[in-house]
């Protein structure tokens, strides 16, 4: 009787061993499956959001496209890849269908890569074709708000002086405070120079019927609020306001040349401004003197402004140009470097450096280029 209980239990552990195996063996498969699939929707996420995002969110180039009679949105969507506009024809196609979309229209429509697909789709549902411009003005990255208000005036036949007037004029920006989020009091700041300095977006803009400065400005705003909407939580969660962010990005569009160092030129300007150092940039020298060309001098350097980053711990007062897209990114989302200085070649090239005494090599090294650089410059301006 004792040996068959003891065969007994013997059996009973074995079956459960094996159980226990099984489910293990079972837990395991299901925990691979799972993450499998996972990896799947997840890489599946990605790519999608990805190939329905515009193919250059920084591109100022506009394109005509033209839409037949009777397209389908299978044609449209191979139009569009072809032109550049989007960067998948069938994931438009998906992408309509799954949206519900219809009533696409034909006729010559001005799309740019820059476009998100919902903006696309609108357009063309919307039917508005292109149509000749009476009014085009072209702003690029990194101009002052003097130099827009001249582009301003020119097409729309008007006295620069006029333009920045009424750009500066306080009641005016007031109104647009109350209807622009990112628009706030610290505009109005006394030692600014210009309020919108540093909101006025850079792109192409084309009018159909003559606008007024008003209209034109409502544009520029739309546009820097559509590029900062899509930031607007990273941006409301920072410890700097809305304000310091544009002035660090308009900082960055003019010290960097190079897309990629944008987010690093970023990254340097935090770690002074958490270790308390003095920013020391140029491009708010420049801003200060109030004159753009010429090569920058001690006086330069010592002017008292709150412009400039040399006499003033911490950020100016305010933007010092009008940065683009890739500029306000590196601003709110900028690389991980422990570099305190960057040097800027006439190359293009950025040298970062993590102490002022590599810094000082760097720059000894490279300081003839620059003084070759402007002269070559200034023999160029006498030649014209």
């Amino acid at each position: 009787m004792s040996d068959y209980k003891d065969l007994y239990k013997e059996k009973l552990l074995k079956r459960q061993n094996e159980n226990h195996t099984v489910r293990k063996i079972v837990f395991i498969i299901l925990l691979l499956l799972t993450i499998t699939v996972a990896a799947v929707i997840t890489g599946g996420y990605f790519y999608i959001k990805n190939i329905l995002e515009p193919v250059d969110p920084d591109s100022n180039k506009d394109t005509t496209v033209t839409i037949p009679i009777g397209s389908s949105t299978s044609s449209i969507g191979k139009t569009l890849e072809e032109e550049g506009i989007i960067k998948d024809g069938t994931a438009f196609r998906y992408y309509v269908k799954y949206k519900n979309e219809s009533g696409f229209q034909a006729g010559d429509y001005e799309l740019s890569p820059s476009m998100t697909m919902d903006e696309i789709i609108s357009i063309m549902k919307s039917g508005k074709v292109m149509k000749d411009a009476v009014a085009k003005i072209s702003v690029p990255e990194g101009i002052w708000l003097e130099d827009i208000a001249a582009r301003i005036a020119k097409e729309l036949d008007l006295k620069q002086e006029d333009v920045i007037k009424k750009l500066d004029d306080k009641d005016y920006v007031k109104a647009l405070i109350n209807e622009y989020w990112f628009l706030t009091e610290d505009v109005l700041q006394d030692d600014i120079r210009h309020p919108l300095e540093g909101y006025l977006f850079p792109a192409t803009y084309d009018f159909e019927e003559e606008p007024s400065v008003e209209i034109v400005v409502k544009e520029m705003l739309d546009k820097t609020d559509r590029v900062l909407t899509d930031y607007r939580s990273e941006i409301e969660d920072r410890d700097y306001s809305i304000h310091e962010m544009m002035t660090l990005a308009s900082i960055i569009e003019e010290e960097a040349s190079a897309k990629a160092d944008r987010t690093k030129i970023s990254k340097v300007f935090y770690n002074r401004l958490e270790e308390d150092m003095i920013l020391q940039t140029d491009p708010t020298v420049v801003y200060a003197r109030g004159k753009q060309s010429g090569e920058i001098t001690q006086k330069d350097l010592d002017k008292k402004s709150p412009y400039n980053t040399y006499t003033v711990k911490g950020l100016p007062v305010g933007p010092i140009a009008n940065p683009g897209k890739s500029s306000i990114e590196a601003a709110i989302e900028p690389a991980k470097t422990d570099a305190l200085y960057f040097y800027a070649r006439p190359s293009g090239e950025t040298l970062f450096s993590k102490t002022n005494a590599e810094h000082n090599k760097k720059v000894a090294k490279y300081k003839n280029e620059w003084e070759e650089y402007y002269k070559k410059k200034e023999e160029k301006k006498k030649e014209e």
